[in-house]
């Protein structure tokens, strides 16, 4: 599986996504998976990368989180629905479920 995480360093939310990544890999027995690391500072680069705002998580080249119609590039902050609310990232276990 490729694990790609896609951020803008003025994004205050992706180092959570990555720890929260991490921790999803480990509860689905995929602890020594790489994370692909991929920093996006340009539109033309959020726009051929599948950036979707930050941060942008892509298993295998697909945006679990993508909302059908969702405008890409920009370099802009993401939001996500978790059960408690919009948040900057997704939860550990909304992660692990879509990395199963």
């Amino acid at each position: 599986m490729d694990v790609e995480l896609l951020y803008f360093d003025q994004c205050p939310h992706w180092q959570l996504a990555g720890e929260r990544l991490q921790a999803a890999l480990a509860a689905v027995g995929r602890a020594d998976q790489p994370i692909s690391y991929v920093q996006v500072d340009t539109a033309e680069g959020a726009a051929v990368s599948g950036f979707a705002g930050s941060p942008t998580i892509l298993a295998n080249g697909r945006d679990p989180f993508r909302a059908p119609g969702a405008t890409l590039g920009g370099l802009s902050c993401r939001l996500f629905s978790t059960p408690d609310g919009l948040a900057g990232s997704p939860t550990v276990e909304q992660l692990s479920s879509v990395l199963r």
